[in-house]
């Protein structure tokens, strides 16, 4: 099997394993109390701490564990808003966040505070300047992730904490995707990460918070981890977590190196073996292990089950998926095409092999979900019959309407139009997009009696 998803959850490290193990024997009790039971789990806490800190490269009362990544942002934000509170009720994010940020902001929102969204390029990257605009005079915090889960494109972090600091405001840094390969760089203010996506157990995440960063916790108070993070401690899956983040650093630069050849095989090989696909994210500025593209006319649902079914394991950001109906709020950030989108993200230790066999497999894959859709060949045209044609694609999802305009499009002269009528979110990014890839015009859209109107003019 060819597992494909570790930016979701990295397979258990095996020194997590053994980790895990040992402790479930030796930490067990109270590290608050003072017996001798409670005194060993309190070593075993107090050495975890101190390891997870200097992979961080932070002081270790800055650290506390939480019982997720999720729970970290949410409490780090929440606690960074509420010890700023006197300067203002205003919070930056990048538009590519991840959720656990972006509802947070929502949060945020509904009880009466602004948020602003830093738009990204279509590399799926913030301009460093522009983040810096959006400061202003009540800025309680700003957030940006070091990398991005869906396309791996690294963000400007130490650029934007300059501006962050210059202007008196923290800056909290979403690390859960990058600090397994090395420390964020830069002069951030909080941090927080999830065990789970550097190959630790579930249910573990990470929240530094710098001396000096006025800070309130919020909820009742809890006299454990420095009141940031209150219940009893998972302290054998904290141990794991620890003791795992420092064995993936330790092979970090080698892996890196490997993996980046496999993702830039699966980059450079994937637009030669299947047509119409846009592969999407910085090709340099990425995580090592990410690669991410999109194919016109396929369902992302189907497609996932179909690679399923040939043995491999992938994400995907489509709006097709059942996990949305939707599409990415990452890919329309970017303004790229969100039909039929793959993310395949490699675990540590994947076999060339592997990706050898993905690629042999993936144009296979592709071609059958198109034949089940009905979708056109990329050479199809038709005999030009009008000057005008409407595709009343209402009540039925992408890439349906896409589908739909490709099998007409050849239909109308040169210069001529076709409407799309579309109650598909989706339709608004995919039609443009696959207006880009074809080179044909996307004139724009207009209110229709129903759905949307989408318009394209025929360039060639």
């Amino acid at each position: 099997m060819g597992y494909f998803d570790a930016a979701s959850a990295a397979p258990l490290h095996p020194v997590a394993r053994q980790a895990l193990l040992a402790s479930l024997d030796e930490g067990w009790a109270d590290p608050a109390r003072l017996y001798r039971e409670g005194r060993r789990a309190r070593l075993l806490l107090d050495a975890a701490r101190e390891a997870a800190a200097e992979a961080v490269g932070c002081r270790a009362d800055e650290l506390v564990f939480t019982p997720s990544g999720t729970r970290a942002v949410h409490s780090g934000v929440a606690g960074a808003l509420a010890g700023r509170r006197r300067v203002g009720r205003h919070l930056i994010v990048s538009a590519v966040e991840h959720s656990s940020v972006l509802h947070a902001a929502e949060e945020l929102e509904r009880d009466g505070g602004t948020v602003t969204q830093v738009p990204v390029d279509r590399a799926g990257a913030v301009d460093a300047e522009a983040f810096a605009a959006a400061l202003r005079d009540g800025t309680a915090l700003a957030c940006l992730q070091s990398a991005n889960h869906e396309v791996g494109t690294e963000q400007p972090v130490t650029e934007v904490a300059e501006a962050c600091r210059a202007a008196g405001v923290p800056l909290l840094v979403d690390a859960a995707q990058s600090l397994g390969w090395g420390k964020v760089q830069g002069d951030w203010s909080l941090l927080t990460a999830s065990a789970h996506k550097w190959g630790g157990p579930s249910g573990v995440g990470l929240l530094v918070v710098r001396k000096g960063v006025r800070f309130a916790p919020q909820g009742a108070a809890d006299e454990r981890e420095s009141g940031r993070a209150p219940g009893f401690e998972n302290l054998p899956a904290i141990v794991a977590a620890a003791a795992s983040l420092r064995a993936v650093r330790a092979e970090a630069a080698q892996e890196a190196a490997r993996l980046r050849e496999l993702t830039e095989r699966i980059r450079a090989r994937v637009p030669g073996l299947v047509p119409d696909v846009e592969v999407v994210g910085d090709a340099v500025r990425r995580l090592p292990g990410i690669v991410t593209f999109s194919c016109l006319y396929v369902d992302g649902e189907t497609l996932l089950h179909e690679l399923d079914r040939a043995g491999f394991s992938v994400s995907s950001g489509s709006s097709c998926t059942s996990s949305t109906l939707t599409p990415s709020h990452v890919l329309k950030a970017m303004g790229v095409l969100t039909e039929g989108n793959v993310r395949v993200s490699l675990p540590p230790g994947t076999p060339a092999e592997d990706v050898e066999r993905f690629l042999e497999v993936l144009p296979g894959a592709v071609a059958a979900v198109r034949e089940r859709l009905g979708a056109p060949a990329a050479a199809e045209s038709a005999p030009q019959t009008g000057a005008d044609l409407v595709v009343d694609a209402v009540g039925r999802r992408c890439p349906i309407p896409v589908i739909e305009l490709a099998k007409v499009i050849g239909d109308v002269p040169v210069g001529g139009t076709v409407r799309v009528l579309s109650d598909d979110e989706a339709a608004r990014l995919d039609i443009p997009a696959w207006c880009e890839m074809r080179g044909q015009e996307y004139v724009g859209e207009e209110r229709a009696e129903r759905g949307t109107a989408y318009l394209v003019r025929r360039i060639k």
